[in-house]
């Protein structure tokens, strides 16, 4: 009997050896969302890497030569698209900064206005109002661009700057989360103690208010701005002067010429690299105004 006894306790530690070397199964279980967001950010960086990695490459090259390869001809690429119809890449380029700053810049004030608005004031037919917007952020934008040509055709704006700004001025997504974000970042008790101190509307929401809502508007500034930015459809639409174009609609016609002209294909390439730079600069400017503490611009004002 007792020997049996000293022969299960051996057997009873290599169990619980066993046990501990093997890793908890919350652990493992943990491990599923990390591998998940390491294949979507692979998804995501590869076909940004090969644009990196194609751009400097010459057109001999970009077809000769492994896929992920450098090449040695990202220098006269960017000399070929300054050359390019006497630089009218970097033209292309201007007219997207105008329409993605100015028109982000705008959206995003239209965006603090009505969502400061619906998140603060009680009035009749607000959560219908709401309502509707939820469905404009669900609407497809294409189905709005015939309708929008047409109004614009009438007013006599078409193949104009104001074409392709005038209908990115208001973004039902933008007024979503503004109004999301102030109704949790700007109290109601500060509001009426602005009141009760005086202060008037205007001057609540400048002063009190929108200090409170900086981080969201800087989200919708950034993600109106990338919209913009990346529009192609709308610009399709309502430009045919080429001088007006975006970057966008710009490598497009580049691209349609490259099935005759294959050296087209390499400024096609080298100028997708470029359009990428000021969004990426963007992003790392202005990440810095993002705050969790969303108190924060009451105790400064």
């Amino acid at each position: 009997m007792s020997s049996l006894a000293v022969q299960k306790v051996p057997s009873a530690a290599g169990a619980t050896g066993a046990a501990r070397s093997r890793p908890p199964l919350r652990s493992r279980v943990a491990l599923v969302p990390t591998i998940t967001l390491l294949l979507g950010a692979i998804y995501c960086l590869l076909p940004v890497a090969w644009v990196v990695i194609a751009s400097t490459k010459s057109g001999r090259e970009l077809f000769s030569t492994f896929t992920f390869l450098p090449g040695s001809g990202f220098a006269d690429n960017i000399k070929d698209l300054n050359a390019y119809r006497d630089g009218v890449y970097w033209k292309w380029m201007g007219n997207s900064a105008l329409y993605a700053g100015l028109g982000a810049l705008l959206s995003t004030c239209v965006s603090a206005f009505s969502g400061y608005a619906l998140a603060t004031y009680r009035f009749r037919g607000r959560e219908s109002m709401f309502n509707i917007l939820l469905a404009g952020v669900l609407m497809p934008p294409i189905i709005l661009a015939i309708p929008q040509y047409l109004l614009l055709a009438k007013a006599d704006l078409t193949d104009s700057y104001w074409s392709v700004l005038l209908p990115q001025i208001l973004s039902p997504y933008g007024v979503y989360l503004a109004r999301i974000y102030a109704a949790a970042a700007v109290p109601s008790d500060v509001v009426e103690a602005g009141r009760m101190d005086g202060a008037s509307e205007w001057r609540i929401f400048t002063r009190i208010a929108l200090p409170m809502m900086i981080p969201g508007l800087v989200t919708v500034f950034l993600f109106q701005f990338v919209a913009v930015w990346n529009n192609f459809l709308l610009p399709y639409i309502m430009l045919s002067d080429d001088e007006k174009f975006p970057i966008t609609l710009g490598l497009f016609t580049l691209l349609e010429q490259g099935s005759n002209q294959p050296a087209l294909y390499t400024l096609v390439i080298t100028g997708a690299f470029l359009a990428v730079i000021p969004l990426v600069a963007l992003f790392l400017v202005i990440q810095r105004f993002w705050s969790l503490d969303l108190l924060s611009g009451a105790v400064k004002s």
